[in-house]
C-alpha cells in the first residue's frame, strides 16, 4: 500500500493514527473504512444528534412541549455515534468496491486499499458484511419507524457511488443519503416524524450539496479526464455562487426547524453564528486549490457543532 507522506494531496498519510492504533494486519481495513479521517463520520452523525437533541427538548429543556432529555436520549446519542462510525465505514467500502478501478486513476485516491491492491474485493466484501451486521444490531434497538427508515436508507448507500457515472448531481444523491439521521434521530426519540425533522432533513440536503461541491473541486481535473460527473464540473466557475445559495437555503431550513420545534432566542442567536460560519467558508474558499477545498470541507464539522449547540438550549 502506497503511504508516501511526501505527496501533498493523498488520502493516506504514513504518520496517521492508523499506524499507531491498529496492528499491521488491520491497517488496510481501517484505511478502507476511513477510520483515520473522522470528518465523514461527523457529517453523517451530526444530523442525527441535532434531531435527538431538538426532539428531546434540548440538553437544558429549552421548551416545554417535549419530554425531558434523559438517560434514554443519551444512550441514543451513543448508539448513533457507534452507528455513524460503522455505517460510514460500510459506505466507504461500498464506494471503493464500485470505484476501485477509477480510484487508481485519481491522484488523491490511488493509494486506497482496494485501488492499490492492499485489500482484495473478496476481503472487502467480508469486512462490509461485518460492518453492516454491527449496524443492524444497533438499529434493532430503535423504534419501528427508525428501523424502517434505516432499511430505506440502505439502497441509497449502495447506489450512491454509481451516481457520479450517470448524473452531474451526485452531491444531491449524497445529501439524500447522508442526512437520514435527521429523520432517524427524531423518530428514535418520539416514535414518529414531525415537520421539524423534515426541515432538518431538507436543510441537511442543501448543506451536503454545498460542502460536497467544495470537496469535489479537489478532483475536478482528474474527474474531467476520466469522465466522472460532479457539481464541481457542472457549476464550474460559478460554484461559489451556487454553494452560497445552497448554504443560504440550508440555513433557512434549519432556522424553520428550530422555530417550529419551539427553540428560543438563544438558539436562534447560535444559528446566526452558524450562518456566519457558512459565510466564512464561501469567502475563504479557493476553488482552484485542492488543499483549500479540503480545509473548507472539513470546517463543516464546526458548522454542525454550532447547529447542535443551538439545540441544547
Amino acid at each position: 500500500m502506497n503511504t508516501d507522506n511526501t505527496r501533498t494531496h493523498t488520502d493516506i498519510k504514513s504518520n496517521g493514527g492508523i499506524n499507531r492504533f491498529f496492528p499491521p494486519l488491520l491497517r488496510p481495513y481501517a484505511c478502507l473504512a476511513r477510520f483515520d479521517r473522522p470528518i465523514g463520520t461527523w457529517l453523517l452523525l451530526l444530523p442525527g444528534w441535532w434531531a435527538i437533541t431538538l426532539s428531546a427538548g434540548g440538553l437544558f429543556s429549552f421548551n416545554s412541549h417535549s419530554v425531558n432529555f434523559n438517560h434514554h436520549d443519551v444512550n441514543l446519542m451513543a448508539l448513533f455515534g457507534i452507528g455513524a462510525l460503522v455505517m460510514r465505514g460500510a459506505g466507504c467500502v461500498i464506494n471503493d468496491l464500485w470505484d476501485r478501478r477509477l480510484d487508481h486513476q485519481v491522484e488523491r485516491t490511488r493509494s486506497r486499499p482496494l485501488a492499490s491492491g492492499a485489500v482484495t474485493p473478496k476481503q472487502a466484501f467480508v469486512f462490509l458484511i461485518l460492518l453492516l451486521s454491527i449496524g443492524l444490531l444497533i438499529l434493532t434497538r430503535m423504534s419501528f419507524v427508525t428501523i424502517l427508515l434505516g432499511v430505506i436508507s440502505v439502497p441509497f448507500i449502495v447506489f450512491y457511488p454509481l451516481m457520479k457515472r450517470i448524473t452531474w448531481w451526485p452531491q444531491l444523491f449524497l445529501g439524500l443519503t447522508f442526512n437520514f439521521g435527521a429523520l432517524m434521530g427524531w423518530s428514535a426519540v418520539t416514535g414518529t416524524l414531525a415537520l421539524p425533522a423534515l426541515f432538518l432533513y431538507a436543510g441537511g440536503i442543501f448543506w451536503t450539496l454545498g460542502y460536497d461541491t467544495i470537496y469535489a473541486h479537489q478532483d475536478k481535473e482528474d474527474d474531467a479526464r476520466i469522465g466522472i460527473k460532479s457539481t464541481a464540473l457542472k457549476l464550474g466557475e460559478n460554484s461559489k455562487k451556487w454553494v452560497a445559495g445552497f448554504y443560504s437555503i440550508a440555513w433557512l431550513f434549519f432556522v424553520l426547524a428550530y422555530i417550529i420545534a419551539g427553540a428560543g432566542t438563544l438558539s436562534v442567536l447560535i444559528l446566526l453564528a452558524a450562518g456566519w460560519q457558512f459565510f466564512w467558508q464561501v469567502r475563504m474558499w479557493d476553488m482552484d486549490n485542492p488543499e483549500s477545498s479540503l480545509m473548507i470541507f472539513k470546517s463543516n464539522r464546526d458548522f454542525g457543532l454550532f447547529v447542535l449547540a443551538a439545540a441544547a438550549f
